[in-house]
């Protein structure tokens, strides 16, 4: 899955959504790290501000907690949003 720079879609949303399918897919198992935003930044080559806003918008839909200082988890049990 790739990000569409010129789609209608804000980017955050495309990659957020990569990130939920990686989770449902077991790439990212429960109680384990999802790439950090500088890992997000690297891979689909967007700004810091938009890493931290598609990893928000996964916390914000129960697929993950941010611990600070450590990162972003895949919680246990994914809310039913």
């Amino acid at each position: 899955m790739t990000v569409d720079l010129d789609g209608p879609e804000p980017l955050y949303e495309q990659i957020a959504r990569i990130l939920a399918a990686r989770i449902a897919d077991g790439t990212y198992p429960p109680r384990r790290r999802i790439p950090s935003e500088a890992g997000i930044v690297a891979e689909f080559d967007v700004s810091r501000p938009t890493a931290r806003a598609a990893v928000q918008l996964l916390v914000e839909r129960g697929l993950v907690q941010t611990v600070r200082g450590k990162g972003s988890y895949v919680v246990d049990s994914p809310s039913q949003t």
